[in-house]
């Protein structure tokens, strides 16, 4: 299988870049630049991706890597900050720009060069650089430019080095795609034949080699990445896996039974699913934390003894699997070289020591469209398969500060609200236009602020909470656009929320995208 590496220097869009190598069709993977080089030269790479980052090479324990790396014959592309190291180790110079440029800049472009083949010699591109490169390392000639850049993109064709000094990933640079595509598949020669059945059955493969006649605890929320990793590792073990549910009391509306109804003994699958009501103890555990990351740690911690306590019921158990995917993996820091956003229950919210021989993550190095790609390869139905996403925290992170009961009525009831007049006006649309709505979100949610005002009901002061919605538009659940529903669905929402749900008297909508927010509030 060929294989790009993506060298991550603290870019902010390093996940973007991995997303658009794997849209040609190309398997990629982040790894940090502290990579040591003996581990890049076993990984039997088609080619080297250095990302940028937010800092100046030229200065003092500023990121770097050793000129090695530029000289194994693979073909490596430097993007912003990977560009300008590129030239500050093979001998030339990076410096403080007299003009800075950020936003979107026009260029010109060699379209004789490779990596700008089938792009037009004038074009748009998202530039973000501070400094700039003043002089070429030897060998390098420069093949774009802008007003105030002069060296935009350079390359050495002969040893198949190329930098470009803004970000093709981002879809504010129209040709972003065809550019990376142009060094993926031409540069570096790979075939674009690593696609979701390969996936699928490889993996399969994989699992049974690696379980043996041994026996699988799956911990299933339900979600699409868990309900995608069921069907796996059913695929691959049969009976050799036991799915346990475990009912946190931090689901929405209903949500148990209707798990219980698809996995359990009458469902499509044949599986065997343990549910465990653990409410109680979860709710213990959480009284009085405020804090999001304990919230968080508190919860993965609480999940994994109980899969410890079936796993002892069930007898003999060596594996625990889970539904990590990639960005679960990259927001938790253990990607690459970004910053932890949050610690992801079942990736940094793992407590240290774990009972079980081994965790099994078959979808780990997925994105989220991608397993809900593998999820249809697997036959899963497809109303399954879309349903949009729920965190394996729950409703723990979705209530601002402490968490009770009371609280947790309160956003089940406002959420079921929210979601019911979403999806009815959804299907309206649909009906009357033969067509999906242009704003029709991929993941919609109310989730309860900590915030409490005074209000007006019935003649009498309240002092209540302010519920917050949130709905977004997203591919891969990387970035994420404020979903534009119109303010009729709002207004009802709104009504039917202070009406129904006791103890709110407020609804905000919340317009963040992401970044810089993140897609859910904790």
């Amino acid at each position: 299988m060929d294989k790009i590496l993506v060298l991550d220097f603290g870019g902010q869009y390093n996940q973007l870049v991995a997303r658009r190598v794997r849209e040609c069709n190309v398997y990629c993977e982040i790894a940090s630049y502290r990579t040591d080089l003996e581990k890049i030269k076993a990984m039997d790479l088609k080619g080297i991706i250095l990302t940028g980052g937010p800092n100046s090479c030229y200065e003092p324990g500023a990121p770097t890597y050793r000129k090695e790396l530029f000289e194994l014959g693979i073909p490596v592309l430097g993007l912003c900050y990977g560009a300008q190291l590129m030239q500050q180790v093979l001998g030339g110079r990076v410096e403080r720009a007299s003009v800075q440029e950020y936003g979107r800049t026009e260029i010109e472009t060699d379209t004789a060069s490779p990596l700008f083949a089938e792009v037009p010699q004038t074009t748009v591109c998202w530039m973000s650089h501070f400094d700039y490169i003043s002089k070429m390392a030897p060998g390098f000639v420069s093949i774009a430019h802008s007003k105030d850049c002069p060296v935009a993109a350079c390359e050495n064709r002969g040893k198949n080095l190329y930098g470009i000094q803004f970000h093709p990933e981002v879809l504010h640079t129209p040709e972003g795609t065809v550019m990376i595509r142009n060094f993926v598949r031409t540069i570096c020669g790979c075939d674009g034949s690593w696609k979701m059945d390969a996936f699928v059955e490889r993996t399969i493969r994989e699992i049974r080699e690696k379980v043996g006649n041994g026996r699988v605890l799956l911990g299933l929320s339900g979600g699409v990445d868990s309900s995608v990793a069921a069907g796996l590792l059913a695929r691959a073990i049969g009976k050799q896996l036991t799915c346990v549910f475990v009912d946190h009391g931090l689901l929405r509306k209903n949500e148990g039974d209707e798990v219980e109804a698809v996995f359990g003994k009458n469902g499509i699958f044949d599986l065997n699913f343990v549910r465990v009501n653990a409410q109680h103890r979860f709710y213990v555990k959480l009284a009085g934390e405020t804090e999001p990351e304990r919230k968080r740690k508190i919860i993965g911690e609480e999940f994994i003894r109980v899969f410890e306590e079936e796993a002892r019921k069930i007898g003999a158990v060596e594996f625990l699997a889970q539904g990590t995917i990639y960005p679960d993996v990259v927001e938790s820091g253990l990607g690459g070289e970004s910053a932890v956003i949050k610690s992801h229950h079942n990736v940094g919210g793992l407590p240290s020591y774990v009972n079980f021989k081994e965790i099994i993550e078959p979808l780990r190095n997925l994105f989220k469209d991608e397993v809900r790609k593998a999820g249809l390869e697997l036959g899963i139905p497809e109303k399954l398969v879309m349903r949009q996403p729920f965190p394996g925290p729950g409703l723990g992170i979705r209530i601002i500060g402490d968490v009770t009961e009371d609280k947790i009525r309160i956003v089940q009831d406002a959420d079921y609200i929210f979601r019911e007049e979403v999806d009815q006006a959804l299907a309206a649309y649909a009906a009357e236009n033969g067509t999906a709505a242009p704003w029709k979100p991929d993941q919609y949610y109310a989730a309860l602020t900590n915030v409490r005002s005074v209000g007006v009901m019935g003649d009498e002061r309240t002092y209540d909470y302010a519920v917050a919605l949130r709905a977004v538009r997203t591919t891969d659940f990387m970035t994420a656009d404020s979903a534009h529903i119109p303010y009729e669905v709002l207004d009802v929402v709104m009504n039917r929320i202070i009406k129904e749900v006791r103890g709110v008297n407020r609804v905000f909508f919340d317009l963040t995208s992401k970044p810089p927010g993140t897609i859910e509030f904790e």
